[in-house]
């Protein structure tokens, strides 16, 4: 092998941790993979939110020996239905469902509370070996064979790449220039998980109302996650209201198909916005997650794509390493930058459009796209493709993605 090098991940989220942990599946012991953030003196996580994970992200927390610590606390989508209504509306007609199998016996999606998951993460890490740091890379100077990445406990480690994994607002991309393109939203994201009174039986659902999708998303128990979109000024407005007033326009929207409804959790509210950085990479650089991307909510995609670029990203590093060749090389980055590209930014054109397309009070919009929507009910093999990519397992789909090991 031409180097020993380490490999410095900037960031111990989800998309740095999964990534530590794939290429120390696929290098094996002999190079050191660093992980640095100070948030993993952060421990155990208290993030009350909850995560989608796809199909094919599930077999990649499979493939990596993460999700049996997790799959006891995983709440398996049997199905989904999306309605399309207006606040004031008596009825929330359906005019889509998907039942959630991509193979038999294999739900298109679980979703996982992210304490949990982040929990076994960094617990595998420090099993595997792998050297979590909980301090910031604050600085990195580029040399003809390697890259200096220091952090900012003053040490310096000569890595052969350094990984951007430290999210939406990445020092990292800054610091290598690296420019982004697009736009915020005048919409934020309330977070909350709530209980009910009957079961969900793994029911998701996604009302379309005006402002944007109100997601209903099951969790264990008798308990579901929301995402629920206002403009920000709303949103703002309703997570300071008093408990039973935030209780009202809960209501509101909620229902009670469940029966009564109840806030588990404080509400919290995050704007929401698009960018894709203009290059996913750098000299010996290489940009993962929300520090490459960022997209709207509205089809529950957001981390997913995050860990396609972890799990095409350990491809090429592990292909390059056995043919002895210098994972930071240039032509090693520039194969994962063609793999993920194009994909997230066709996302991002499809999300953008989706949310465009249902956040709005057009009656001529509302009925475009409520025959599309019954169309496409009607189209057992349109939305059994519609499943596969929702899922995850459509295109080229790297090895991790298949469950299979590095």
């Amino acid at each position: 092998m031409s180097t020993q090098r380490s490999i410095v991940i900037g960031g111990g989220a989800f998309a740095g941790l999964a990534l530590a942990l794939a290429l120390r599946q696929g290098l094996g012991a002999e190079i050191p993979i660093i992980v640095a953030d100070p948030a993993l003196a952060n421990r155990p996580s208290r993030d009350p939110r909850a995560t989608a994970i796809v199909a094919a992200c599930r077999r990649l927390f499979d493939a990596i020996g993460i999700w049996g610590q997790i799959a006891e606390g995983a709440q398996p989508i049997l199905d989904m239905v999306v309605t399309d209504s207006r606040l004031e509306d008596a009825t929330r007609p359906a005019f889509l469902t998907f039942a959630g199998q991509v193979e038999p016996g294999e739900p298109f999606a679980h979703m996982v509370e992210n304490r949990h998951l982040i929990d076994a993460l960094v617990r595998s890490a420090e099993a595997a070996g792998i050297d979590l740091r909980a301090t910031a890379v604050t600085d990195f100077a580029v040399r003809p064979n390697g890259i200096d990445v220091t952090l900012s406990d003053g040490s310096v480690i000569e890595a052969s790449l350094l990984v951007a994994a430290d999210g939406a607002r990445s020092k990292l991309r800054e610091r290598a220039g690296i420019a982004t393109h697009g736009w915020e939203y005048d919409q934020s994201g309330i977070v909350v998980t709530v209980g009910h009174e009957r079961d969900h039986h793994g029911r998701a659902e996604e009302h379309f109302l005006p402002a944007g999708p109100f997601a209903i998303l099951p969790l264990t128990g008798k308990r579901s996650s929301l995402v629920w979109t206002e403009k920000r000024d709303e949103a703002a407005r309703i997570v300071g209201l008093s408990e039973d007033e935030f209780h009202s326009e809960l209501e509101r929207r909620f229902g009670l198909h469940l029966g009564e409804v109840k806030a588990l959790d404080t509400p919290r509210a995050f704007p929401l916005g698009y960018f894709v950085a203009r290059s996913f990479i750098g000299e010996r650089l290489a940009l993962v997650g929300d520090a490459a991307h960022l997209i709207h909510p509205i089809a529950g995609q957001g981390l997913n794509m995050g860990l396609k670029d972890v799990a095409a990203l350990a491809e090429v590093i592990v292909d390059a390493a056995r043919l002895g060749i210098d994972p930071g090389q240039a032509d090693v980055l520039d194969r994962y930058q063609r793999w993920r590209r194009f994909d997230t930014v066709a996302m991002g054109v499809a999300t953008n459009s989706l949310n465009l397309l249902f956040s709005n009070r057009s009656a001529l919009l509302r009925t475009v796209r409520d025959i599309g929507l019954g169309l496409v009910d009607r189209a057992p093999p349109l939305k059994s493709l519609f499943i596969r990519q929702a899922a995850g397992l459509a295109g080229e789909v790297p090895r991790l993605l298949r469950g299979e090991a590095l």
